[in-house]
């Protein structure tokens, strides 16, 4: 391990990746007395003017005082970052101690003087900006609370970088300088902008991969058939409108299906934006590096043998993933499927897919590429299944997702104009605390529905790599619909909700009106309403000898009733029903849709494959033997041109140019989604509905309240003394009550009584009645075993308890029994935090006893939790009409409830060491509550979270 030349430990926790403003990687890292020359060829390559914005005079050279001094840091005092690419420096920052005068210091002075340097040729790609956050935590863990900066004013571009960052600032002007003092706690504002940032770098990075200028296929082989050969021709027939490159070390043509060949990258003349890599595992490392040099931007792996193939694979994936960071490129894969990007403007087919997916509004992303060929085919075929097809706007199937995972193309969905519906398989989630987040932004905006296979196998599949979370799966679901996921339980759901989502508008509330010719369909489909939580109103029987024109006028009627907020269509086929009934029906459904188009409607049909494909008039993905007159089908819409390529953006298609299959239709009839059973159906129409109200309950989120008897620092104070006699620490009675009650909670004392004596004496102490219980492990918390006894109302009841609870269950030394003050009558309720490693801080809620342990009747929130949640996860449980007066009970202060929670949310939000409370029993009376049990286990907290500086996943 390197030292500093102080004796401080190299701090390799600093190292990180980052993705810069134009989509590509840096690596940041501290910089050591090894970097003398790197730092030395850097300061060659930055402009004379920057050199006068950094030292205020002319500096061309550095000398060796100064080399010495930028390259020994004690990273404590004296810190210093470098942005690297290909392993050379980019950027520098770093950091000085001082006092009050300026003067170098050491702890406990909590300020320092920062000072950063860009070379000119990455000015403007972010990198000061990434630099500010990374060097703004590490002084954070060392104690410095404040940043002093001087810049002469006419450096605006650093100026900005400072004042653009969100932190709490000063400015003053004196001697023709600009001094800039800022606090470095984090605020809201400064972290909206961080995350802002993160958004644009790496919807950027992604953007790169899908709307690449050129493309060059490494491993396409002489004869068809080979994994680089298909995609070549995949990509090729699709149409691709950038430059397309053949690579193969072993070719001696000049051409490859038409294609232009060469044995390296290095030989191709024009930039490259995409490398497909499809050559054996080995040879990918010297690849990479010949794509690193000529400038390539991105990588597909679809070479398999890394993570997937066992330890030794995996090694050789961190390496991969290490080497193309190392030259700012991203990665999707290894072991990937591909990508595909169906935009006229681009026509991207860069997967082993043999045939391009019509262009729709539905992105998909797909952790196995044997789901994603499913999730395609499902999409896009007629009939069978869900019938119909709407088409996708880009498909990404990332493989092992070494890099490059379903959190980056989350975050490029979030504004694509071209995506509408975001349809995700995951087998994995890298990153569960950094999902919610951006999934919480994404479904605000955009419908998210997803499915997470291998969820009850305890293990992430080979390949994937990711943080170990003790929450069940359970409480994860739970968390991602908290988020606004629709969460989903099969890929058969999953393009159901889909299809529904992508075609209709969202339903406004769970009323739904029935109509059909068969009215045990329609029964069906009310039953099937009911289960799923919605308010269908009684099914209206068309009978069977209804005409395409009774169907329409009576979903008319249907539509504009005000007690309708949907409309379920049922329909089975007549005896000798023909095509051209068909096509009358479905052209009667779409018209009266059509005249209401804030509902939706949708078909259950038995049977009827001739009306399905009505519905979605003119969408196969089979060659069409002609294009279709404009009009003429139905769609989803006419492509928006995707933003401009990373460097170069392909020409469109020339004038006269006959329209490929999977053209968009029309953008001005709405597609009907129609299911074979009516339980599918009604249980994709339930899901918009949960969504919809999700939407607008997140148009007003709630806050998260203050309280002025809180003690902050007071309990800061008291967890750092606490953590100083060791790591790993569950806290005593006394302590525990002590720092819960600087959170305005209460625990009701509970007094030791090793003794019939001393119980009477607590009893004396507190008054009567009391309540006499155990606290062996084996009976805590288990009235149910009789390790409880209430209402003692004198010394003769709680003497005689005593004995009968020792001869119960042993000597009073096993049971280690308490004397407690009687709590008013109330319910049983447990309130519980953890920080899991993986989800981050989250709130639960539940009644006490064995029931609700066995039925798992707990609900859950993500710290910090507002007012509005916390309303929410008391009337979220199963059992929550036990709360509110169930069979003439007295309701009980769920308003007092409600803060409980609140308050417990700002203690773990406050202070992260604090990584587990429990609250049990907390006994909820008509008036107020009581919290009879506390248990608070505190640890350092981690020193990066994902609410530090922006960086990449460690590979």
């Amino acid at each position: 391990m390197q030292t500093s030349p102080d004796g401080h430990a190299y701090p390799a926790h600093w190292e990180a990746d980052v993705v810069l403003r134009d989509g590509g990687t840096a690596r940041i890292r501290p910089i050591t007395v090894d970097d003398a020359e790197r730092l030395v060829s850097f300061y060659e390559q930055v402009s004379d003017e920057s050199k006068y914005y950094r030292f205020f005079a002319p500096y061309p050279r550095l000398s060796a005082k100064d080399v010495h001094r930028f390259t020994h840091h004690d990273f404590v005092d004296r810190v210093g970052l470098a942005a690297t690419v290909g392993g050379e420096f980019i950027a520098t920052v770093r950091y000085d101690r001082i006092n009050p005068d300026g003067l170098p210091a050491s702890a406990p002075a909590d300020e320092a003087e920062v000072a950063f340097l860009v070379q000119d040729a990455h000015q403007g790609r972010g990198v000061a900006s990434a630099l500010l956050e990374h060097i703004a935590a590490v002084a954070r863990e060392r104690g410095i609370r404040r940043f002093a900066a001087e810049v002469l004013p006419a450096n605006n571009k650093m100026i900005k970088v400072f004042t653009d960052a969100g932190y709490t600032q000063k400015r003053s002007f004196e001697d023709g300088v600009v001094r800039l003092e800022f606090d470095l706690e984090p605020t809201d504002r400064s972290r909206a902008v961080q995350w802002a940032r993160e958004q644009r770098a790496e919807a950027r990075s992604v953007q790169r991969l899908l709307a690449p200028g050129s493309v060059a296929v490494i491993g396409a082989g002489r004869t068809p058939g080979g994994v680089g050969r298909s995609v070549l021709a995949n990509l090729r027939d699709a149409g691709f409108t950038g430059r397309l490159f053949a690579v193969n070390k072993a070719l001696q043509e000049k051409e490859l299906d038409g294609v232009p060949a060469y044995r390296s990258v290095r030989d191709i003349t024009e930039p490259v934006d995409l490398a497909v890599v499809a050559v054996p595992a080995p040879r990918v490392p010297e690849v990479v590096a010949e794509c690193g040099v000529h400038g390539v931007q991105g990588l597909v792996v679809v070479s398999a043998g890394y993570a997937d193939s066992g330890p030794e694979g995996r090694r050789l994936q961190r390496e991969l993933v290490r080497q193309a960071r190392s030259y700012g490129m991203r990665i999707i894969g290894p072991n990937a499927f591909g990508v595909i990007n169906t935009s006229p403007q681009v026509r991207l087919n860069a997967s082993l897919a043999p045939e391009m997916p019509r262009p729709g509004r539905i992105g998909l992303f797909a952790q196995s590429g044997a789901i994603g060929i499913a999730l395609l085919s499902r999409l896009h075929r007629r009939g069978g299944g869900v019938t119909g097809v709407t088409g996708v706007s880009t498909f990404v199937s990332s493989g092992n997702r070494a890099d490059v995972s379903g959190n980056d193309v989350l975050q490029y969905w979030y504004d694509d104009p071209d995506t509408d519906v975001v349809l995700m398989y995951l087998e994995s989630i890298g990153n569960p605390r950094k999902f919610t987040r951006l999934a919480r932004r994404t479904a605000a905006a955009k419908p998210l529905v997803v499915v997470q296979g291998a969820r009850h196998g305890g293990v992430a599949p080979l390949g994937h790599t990711v943080r170990p979370t003790r929450l069940p799966y359970a409480t994860v679901s739970a968390l991602l619909r908290q988020a606004g996921v629709i969460r989903v339980d099969t890929i058969t759901e999953l393009v159901d909700a889909g299809l529904l989502l992508a075609r209709q508008p969202l339903p406004q509330g769970p009323r739904v009106a029935i109509l059909g010719n068969s009215e045990s369909l329609g029964l069906l489909t009310y039953d099937a309403c009911l289960a799923q939580g919605l308010r269908p109103l009684p099914p209206l029987d068309l009978t069977t000898a209804a005409s395409a024109e009774d169907f329409r006028r009576a979903l008319a009627h249907a539509l504009s009733e005000g007690g309708c907020d949907a409309v379920v269509v049922t329909a089975i086929p007549a005896v000798g029903e023909t095509s051209a009934r068909d096509a009358a029906l479905a052209e009667a459904l779409r018209s009266a849709s059509a005249e209401a188009p804030t509902k939706p409607v949708l078909v259950v049909h038995v049977e009827l494959g001739g009306l399905a494909e009505a519905l979605s008039a003119a969408a196969s993905t089979a060659p069409q033997a002609a294009a279709p007159a404009p009009g003429a089908a139905d769609g989803t819409r006419t492509p928006a041109a995707p933003a401009p390529p990373a460097s170069r953006t392909p020409g469109p298609p020339g004038e006269g140019q006959p329209t490929p299959a999977g053209s968009a239709p029309a953008p001005d009839r709405r597609l009907i989604p129609a299911y074979p059973a009516a339980e599918r159906a009604v249980r994709a129409l339930a899901e918009a509905v949960r969504y919809a109200q999700w939407r607008r309950d997140a148009a007003q989120p709630g806050k998260v309240p203050e309280y002025e008897d809180i003690d902050e620092k007071g309990a800061a104070a008291q967890i750092d003394a606490l953590l100083a006699r060791g790591e790993g620490l569950t806290l005593g009675t006394e302590e525990a009550c002590v720092l819960l009650g600087r959170y305005g909670i209460d625990v009701r004392r509970a007094l030791p009584a090793p003794t019939p004596g001393d119980a009477v004496e607590a009893a004396r102490t507190l008054g009567y009645p009391v309540a006499l219980k155990t606290t062996a492990p084996h009976l805590r918390h288990r009235a149910d075993l009789g390790g409880v006894r209430l209402d003692l109302a004198d010394e003769e009841q709680l003497r005689r308890a005593y004995t009968e609870l020792t001869d119960l269950f042993g000597t009073p030394q096993e049971l280690r029994p308490v004397v407690q003050a009687m709590a008013p009558r109330g319910v049983d309720t447990v309130v519980r935090a953890v920080i899991d490693p993986a989800a981050g801080a989250v709130l639960s809620f539940g009644l006490a006893g064995a029931a609700s342990e066995l039925l798992g009747d707990t609900a859950h929130r993500l710290v910090p939790v507002t007012d509005r949640e916390a309303a929410s996860l008391v009337r979220s449980i199963r059992t929550a009409p036990l709360l509110f007066g169930w069979r003439g009970s007295a309701p009980v202060d769920t308003a007092a409830l409600e803060e409980l929670l609140l308050r417990v949310s700002r203690l773990v939000d406050d202070h992260p060491e604090v990584v587990a409370v429990s609250l049990e029993p907390v006994v909820v009376a008509p008036h107020g509550l009581s919290v009879l049990g506390a248990t608070v286990r505190l640890a350092r907290a981690p020193v990066r979270d994902d609410l530090g500086p922006r960086t990449l996943p460690v590979v």
